[in-house]
Protein backbone atom coordinates (compact mmCIF):
# COMPACT_ATOMS: atom_id res chain seq x y z
CA UNK A 1 0.00 0.00 0.00
CA UNK A 2 1.73 3.44 -0.53
CA UNK A 3 0.55 6.20 1.58
CA UNK A 4 0.79 9.78 1.02
CA UNK A 5 2.11 11.59 4.08
CA UNK A 6 4.15 14.34 4.94
CA UNK A 7 5.20 15.23 8.61
CA UNK A 8 6.89 18.55 9.09
CA UNK A 9 7.99 20.05 13.38
CA UNK A 10 7.90 23.65 14.11
CA UNK A 11 11.04 23.06 15.71
CA UNK A 12 12.67 22.86 11.78
CA UNK A 13 10.61 25.13 9.69
CA UNK A 14 10.16 26.07 6.31
CA UNK A 15 10.44 29.08 7.12
CA UNK A 16 11.26 31.85 9.83
CA UNK A 17 10.56 35.22 10.28
CA UNK A 18 12.08 36.79 13.56
CA UNK A 19 11.80 40.14 15.19
CA UNK A 20 12.39 41.81 18.06
CA UNK A 21 10.79 40.00 21.25
CA UNK A 22 8.99 36.72 19.31
CA UNK A 23 9.48 34.75 15.93
CA UNK A 24 7.01 33.32 13.67
CA UNK A 25 7.54 29.58 12.10
CA UNK A 26 6.26 29.05 9.15
CA UNK A 27 5.70 25.53 7.76
CA UNK A 28 4.27 24.92 4.08
CA UNK A 29 2.04 22.08 2.76
CA UNK A 30 0.35 21.79 -0.64
CA UNK A 31 -2.11 24.80 -0.43
CA UNK A 32 -1.70 25.69 2.75
CA UNK A 33 0.58 27.41 5.49
CA UNK A 34 0.69 26.99 8.98
CA UNK A 35 2.33 29.60 11.63
CA UNK A 36 3.69 29.42 15.22
CA UNK A 37 3.70 33.08 16.76
CA UNK A 38 6.09 32.62 20.06
CA UNK A 39 6.03 36.73 21.70
CA UNK A 40 8.06 37.57 24.67
CA UNK A 41 6.26 39.61 27.68
CA UNK A 42 6.01 43.02 26.20
CA UNK A 43 6.07 42.40 23.03
CA UNK A 44 3.87 44.45 21.17
CA UNK A 45 3.08 44.47 17.07
CA UNK A 46 2.98 48.00 16.67
CA UNK A 47 6.62 48.19 17.68
CA UNK A 48 7.75 45.05 17.25
CA UNK A 49 6.45 43.96 13.79
CA UNK A 50 4.82 46.75 12.37
CA UNK A 51 8.62 48.23 11.09
CA UNK A 52 9.06 45.18 9.18
CA UNK A 53 5.49 45.39 7.67
CA UNK A 54 5.22 49.04 6.79
CA UNK A 55 2.18 49.40 7.79
CA UNK A 56 1.29 51.32 11.61
CA UNK A 57 -1.13 48.12 12.68
CA UNK A 58 -1.62 44.64 11.38
CA UNK A 59 -3.51 43.91 8.65
CA UNK A 60 -3.77 40.45 8.15
CA UNK A 61 -6.70 38.37 8.91
CA UNK A 62 -6.01 35.70 10.90
CA UNK A 63 -7.70 32.26 11.99
CA UNK A 64 -6.06 30.03 15.01
CA UNK A 65 -5.60 29.05 18.26
CA UNK A 66 -3.82 30.00 21.76
CA UNK A 67 -1.86 27.22 22.90
CA UNK A 68 0.59 29.37 25.97
CA UNK A 69 -0.45 32.89 27.73
CA UNK A 70 -2.40 36.13 27.06
CA UNK A 71 -2.52 38.73 24.58
CA UNK A 72 -5.21 41.03 23.30
CA UNK A 73 -6.33 42.27 19.83
CA UNK A 74 -7.14 45.60 19.99
CA UNK A 75 -8.73 47.70 17.17
CA UNK A 76 -8.63 51.67 16.28
CA UNK A 77 -12.22 52.11 17.96
CA UNK A 78 -11.15 51.39 21.03
CA UNK A 79 -12.29 47.94 21.34
CA UNK A 80 -9.71 45.37 23.37
CA UNK A 81 -10.17 41.68 23.33
CA UNK A 82 -8.15 39.31 25.21
CA UNK A 83 -7.33 35.80 24.14
CA UNK A 84 -6.53 32.82 26.00
CA UNK A 85 -5.01 29.37 25.99
CA UNK A 86 -7.63 27.20 24.49
CA UNK A 87 -9.51 30.11 22.56
CA UNK A 88 -9.58 29.65 18.71
CA UNK A 89 -9.92 32.83 17.13
CA UNK A 90 -10.68 34.99 13.75
CA UNK A 91 -9.59 38.17 13.35
CA UNK A 92 -10.73 39.48 10.34
CA UNK A 93 -8.20 41.69 7.97
CA UNK A 94 -9.56 45.45 9.67
CA UNK A 95 -6.09 46.70 11.40
CA UNK A 96 -5.67 46.21 14.62
CA UNK A 97 -3.00 45.95 17.12
CA UNK A 98 -1.77 43.26 19.80
CA UNK A 99 0.77 43.23 23.05
CA UNK A 100 1.61 40.36 25.39
CA UNK A 101 -0.20 40.48 28.15
CA UNK A 102 1.33 39.61 32.08
CA UNK A 103 4.69 38.19 32.22
CA UNK A 104 4.25 34.91 30.14
CA UNK A 105 5.11 33.97 26.68
CA UNK A 106 2.70 34.14 24.28
CA UNK A 107 2.10 30.95 21.53
CA UNK A 108 -0.35 30.31 19.09
CA UNK A 109 -1.17 28.22 15.80
CA UNK A 110 -2.35 30.34 12.89
CA UNK A 111 -4.12 28.37 10.18
CA UNK A 112 -4.88 31.85 8.10
CA UNK A 113 -3.16 34.35 7.45
CA UNK A 114 0.27 32.01 7.98
CA UNK A 115 1.37 33.18 4.19
CA UNK A 116 1.43 37.22 4.95
CA UNK A 117 2.41 37.86 8.68
CA UNK A 118 5.90 39.60 9.34
CA UNK A 119 6.60 38.83 6.08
Amino acid sequence: MNHDIILKRFEEPDELREFEKGKFEVIHFDGMTIGRATYEPSWKWSVDVSPLSGTDFCEVEHLGMVLEGHATCAFKDGEVYTLGPGDLFYIGPEPHDSWVVGDEKYVSLHFQGADKYAD
